[in-house]
């Protein structure tokens, strides 16, 4: 089932789904460096649906991501392909594609993926994996085992291992990314609780995994923590800084997919309304120091997807 089919059949009981993805309200109120990525995003277009998903998301497009960043003062984009479409990554390509050069991909893949699947990817712009350890896909093997097949694969690719995986998951895989033979993102605080402040359990074992330059985290905000004060963010953000800026990057997770509406998978659940505008405003109290801004939003992205 494509998403337009699913869409058309949700908006018979469901008129209001055809709501658009959000866009800022509030205008942002400091210096954007130039090149600054969003290290976070998704396209959901009309392409095949993972029968496994857990949800089923409204559309959005590469044109309405556009009119996001150029409100945001953003001009460049890291596209990661999300879970409803399993290892299909058409969709991401596609954003990729209508963004040229100032965007990189980040795939989803399995086993059947081969390597000219993987050449192919990597002149389209793709520069790393994700795996989903929280509830991705059933797999007979066990986290560490994924991570560590990964990692083998891509060592000689010069791609990186993007994660979706909770505090309680990192501390068990810990000194494997201490180890890792190639670079390791936590996408979204780590999954941490924007509530639970620094002591919370396993968020010690994220910083140190920053601090020894071994992981990346991205200060995005999503799921459970959107709609939380934002002093719980910046306890998390500053943390993090603090404990090693060059592996901090920002990204804003449009268009706020809300993968834990309570519907029914093949239900469409209507995307969140988010002013990422407000949110990129807090990246200054978080980061007063506009150098330290640069690396965050400029320089480490650079780096790592390869601008």
């Amino acid at each position: 089932m494509t998403r337009r089919a699913a869409i058309i059949g949700a908006t018979v009981t469901n008129p209001e789904l055809f709501a658009k993805a959000s866009q800022p309200k509030t205008a942002v109120n400091f210096s954007v460096p130039a090149h600054a990525c969003d290290c976070h995003t998704h396209i959901f277009g009309d392409f095949p649906l993972f029968a496994g998903r857990s949800y089923t998301p409204e559309q959005a497009s590469a044109d309405e991501m556009t009119a996001l960043h150029r409100a945001l003062h953003v001009e460049r984009v890291v596209i990661v392909n999300p879970s409803i479409y399993g290892t299909d990554n058409s969709s991401t390509l596609a954003g990729i594609k209508a963004r040229g050069k100032n965007a990189r991909g980040v795939a989803v893949i399995d086993e059947r993926t081969t390597e000219k699947d993987l050449d192919a990817m990597q002149r389209a712009g793709m520069r790393g994996i994700r795996l989903n350890l929280n509830n991705g896909p059933q797999s007979a093997l066990s986290p560490r085992a994924r991570f560590e097949a990964a990692a083998q694969r891509l060592k000689s690719r010069g791609w990186h291992i993007q994660m979706f995986a909770g505090l309680k998951t990192i501390t068990s895989i810990k000194d494997l990314v201490l180890s890792s033979p190639v670079p390791i993102v936590f996408d979204h605080f780590g999954g941490a609780s924007l509530a639970a402040g620094i002591d919370q359990v396993g968020f010690a074992d994220l910083v140190d995994l920053v601090r020894a330059g071994k992981a990346y985290v991205k200060i995005s905000i999503s799921g459970p923590n959107i709609g939380l004060p934002f002093s719980g963010a910046a306890v998390l953000a500053k943390a993090v800084i603090a404990a090693n800026p060059e592996r901090v990057l920002w990204g804003t997770d449009w268009p706020h997919p809300n993968s834990a509406s309570g519907r029914p998978a093949t239900e469409v659940s209507p995307l969140k309304q988010v002013d990422d505008g407000e949110v990129l405003n807090q990246l200054p109290l978080w980061a007063p120091d506009s150098l330290v801004r640069q690396g965050i939003l400029v320089d480490n992205p650079a780096r790592l997807y390869g601008f």
